[in-house]
């Protein structure tokens, strides 16, 4: 019996029938719904070919769509690297055994969470405004807001992952002689992290994501350069569009990667039992002894 079944009955030739029904309703509202937004922007030019043709030229690539992405991939890779960083010390001085210390990380951690990033990147880029020793101060505010809302979220991550774990675990690196810092750093974190990497992976889509909010504070990012290109060229829409394709392929790609680190974690910590037959053994029954 599947697992589907246990959990609630198969629908009957009737049921099927109606979700069959309602996909086709549901596929044709959507065909239906994109047809008629093509229609409104044919109706107003937006399907013109000079609105596309700009998106074929060397210059508009080179000059706006691969910088920006470039800046891009630069900011969200350091604030991936930044963010494993802060949540490593965060998530493991939140399980420590000094009060004060787990104290103070998880109110650091919890306001961090609390605080909307666009709203983090806006301060951190006037006080670095103020800076003369920061060239790119959009840039600087960039990373540090990403590295703290979603190291903080790594933080919890761990902190979670650890307290997860079987408490035997720790139970095992005590028995070797190991101190609760050593079992913590050397045993537990190392299988929290194994176990987090789709959530993790997740998580490096949502860095991805936010920093397009860089283009409020001016930072050249993909959608600022698209915003420059469509308002250059009277093609904004058009722009927007190609930019969000760009991030959408980005993105699938990582969430695929996640998906198939939790298919292959999945698969290599499941095992089935075997039954070894032994020859020359014989049950009996102990009332017929």
């Amino acid at each position: 019996m599947s697992v589907q079944q246990v959990l609630f009955d198969a629908p009957g030739p009737k049921a099927r029938r109606n979700i069959l029904l309602g996909n086709i309703l549901g596929v044709a509202l959507i065909v239906a719904l994109v047809a008629y937004v093509v229609f409104l922007l044919g109706g107003k030019g937006q399907l013109a070919a000079e609105k596309w043709t700009p998106f074929l030229e060397g210059r508009t690539w080179e000059f706006f769509i691969l910088p920006g992405l470039l800046n891009t991939l630069k900011a969200a890779a350091i604030a991936v690297v930044t963010s494993i960083l802060f949540g490593l010390i965060f998530g493991m001085s939140r399980l420590s055994h000094f009060l004060p210390l787990r104290a103070v990380a998880g109110v650091i951690v919890e306001f961090l969470r609390a605080i909307p990033v666009l709203l983090m990147m806006i301060f951190l880029w006037l006080g670095f405004g103020r800076v003369d020793a920061i060239d790119d101060p959009a840039f600087v505010a960039v990373v540090v807001a990403l590295t703290l809302y979603n190291g903080s979220v790594i933080a919890e991550l761990i902190r979670s992952g650890v307290q997860g774990l079987p408490k035997g675990q720790r139970e095992a690196g005590m028995a070797i002689g190991m101190t609760p810092l050593q079992s913590l750093r050397s045993i537990e974190v190392p299988q929290a992290l194994i176990a987090m990497l789709p959530a993790l992976v997740s998580q490096f889509v949502v860095i991805l994501k936010d920093s397009a909010l860089g283009y409020i504070i001016g930072y050249s990012e993909l959608l600022q350069n698209a915003r420059r290109l469509g308002v250059g060229e009277g093609n904004l829409l058009q722009a927007l569009l190609i930019s969000a394709l760009i991030f959408i392929v980005i993105n699938f790609a990582l969430s695929s990667v996640a998906s198939r680190l939790s298919t292959l974690l999945t698969f290599r910590t499941k095992g089935k039992a075997k039954t070894t037959k032994q020859d020359g053994v014989v049950a009996m029954d102990a009332a017929s002894t």
